[in-house]
């Protein structure tokens, strides 16, 4: 059964540009608890959703993931 681990940094990221959770929910126009679960690896935004994260936080898609090694 897999762990439940931090499998994105969105949290890290948006501490390091100085963004909050709520001001990310306005610009992806989401639900602010859909993006908390997000920042605490509760649940995980889709593909297509991480990209739209990277664009409006001016990152690559490979920052607001935790590289997984076995």
């Amino acid at each position: 059964m897999a762990e439940n681990k931090d499998i994105n940094r969105i949290k890290v990221v948006l501490a390091e540009k100085k963004r909050t959770n709520k001001w990310l929910a306005e610009q992806l126009h989401k639900d602010p608890a859909t993006v908390s679960k997000w920042c605490t690896n509760s649940a995980q935004p889709g593909l297509e959703t991480l990209v739209e994260i990277a664009k409006v936080l001016d990152v690559e898609l490979s920052d607001l993931l935790n590289a997984i090694k076995k």
